[in-house]
């Protein structure tokens, strides 16, 4: 399972990410990301990374498959230590990359469109000697 937790639910994806979560990871589930208030300190982003470290295991655990994922797409210090607790419990992060499109018209108006390319697993953020 894809656990996607992001701002963007599974439903608002392209059909080409959709295709790709399931073929590599066999269904998707949402999980909302949380709101992280511009002006939170450094020990609150950490109580909330552990509260959601903990609803993502509960949340794989009821996973029937075997090839498990978070995909992560937020926030930067909340995602970067999440991913790092995640990787430590032996649990693959993803981001999702895309390719911006942009068109102006004749006003020199301008419509950017975002196109899914691939899910990218995150870098090894502990060392290998520390993992499960």
């Amino acid at each position: 399972m894809l656990l996607n937790l992001s701002n963007h639910p599974s439903h608002l994806w392209d059909e080409k990410q959709i295709k790709s979560a399931k073929d590599a990871f066999g269904s998707v589930a949402d999980l909302p990301f949380p709101s992280v208030l511009p002006d939170a300190e450094t020990g609150e982003i950490e109580i909330l990374v552990k509260e959601y470290l903990q609803i993502c295991l509960n949340r794989l655990n009821e996973s029937i498959g075997t090839s498990n994922a978070v995909h992560l797409m937020g926030e930067l210090t909340f995602s970067f230590g999440l991913a790092a607790l995640l990787q430590q419990a032996g649990i693959r992060c993803v981001a999702s990359t895309s390719e911006r499109k942009v068109q102006s018209n004749s006003q020199g108006e301008k419509t950017v469109k975002f196109e899914f390319c691939r899910f990218r697993e995150y870098p090894l953020l502990i060392s290998l000697n520390n993992r499960p």
